[in-house]
């Protein structure tokens, strides 16, 4: 599909950005939000411009990184590889990725600021989401809305319609990581937030195919988090670059 092309210069594989604006947003959801937890407090942010990669870090792009470094490729669970999103990640290996990148994870800010592109909604697809515009289990859909498909593993990048911003796949498919230190929210008004200076987990946004994502852990306001050092086939990458 064109996501991803390589550099002979570079010998790196190259990302197709997208622009995202400037802007200001209520990170969080609603008190009255279904699904929402407490670690969900709204709070005003204002992010500056920056560029985030249109889709999941596929197999074809880690796996040229594993090779160039002499590291061992990770498996996939014999799902495929290629245009899928790459799992069995660390958020420290998808930190050391992006810096051989030449870019970084986003923030949580960047990341929900992206998500949502100008939406106020549970998702950026409006107040539900359905399994034939993400991939997550569709036998617990949202708010009592009608039960669709649970696919039982990743599928490839791109499958599913973009947002307004034109990224893909920020509902389902698999996590994603984020750079900061997981910290409860603060209730004062911000500018671009890059979270506390230590901590013991990551946060993860977006939800994913998994058996236990609901529709409700899909949302765009929806956040849990892991250690640096953990793996799962659930978890994936997403890059950002403030070039």
């Amino acid at each position: 599909m064109g996501a991803w092309l390589f550099s002979t210069a570079q010998a790196k594989p190259k990302v197709e950005w997208v622009s995202i604006p400037a802007g200001t947003f209520i990170m969080g959801s609603a008190p009255c939000e279904v699904g929402r937890n407490l670690e969900e407090t709204q709070h005003q942010v204002t992010v500056s411009a920056f560029k985030m990669s249109k889709y999941e870090v596929t197999y074809k792009q880690y796996d040229a990184y594993c090779e160039a470094i002499g590291r061992e490729k990770v498996g996939d669970k014999d799902w495929g590889r290629g245009n899928r999103p790459v799992i069995f990640v660390s958020w420290q290996d998808a930190t050391d990725f992006a810096e051989w990148m030449g870019c970084r994870l986003p923030t949580e800010a960047e990341w929900e600021y992206a998500c949502r592109a100008n939406t106020l909604t549970p998702f950026h697809t409006g107040n539900n989401l359905t399994t034939s515009q993400a991939n997550f289990n569709g036998e617990y859909p949202y708010n009592g809305n009608a039960k669709g498909e649970y696919r039982g593993q990743t599928t490839p990048v791109g499958l599913f319609a973009p947002n307004a911003f034109g990224l893909h796949d920020m509902h389902g498919n698999v996590w994603e990581y984020c750079s900061d230190w997981y910290a409860p929210y603060s209730h004062e008004a911000q500018t671009d937030p890059k979270g506390p200076k230590t901590g013991e987990k990551h946060p993860i946004r977006g939800g994913s195919f998994g058996h236990y994502n609901t529709a409700a852990r899909s949302r765009s306001a929806y956040r849990t988090s892991v250690t640096s050092d953990e793996r799962h086939d659930t978890v994936g990458i997403r890059l950002v670059s403030s070039d």
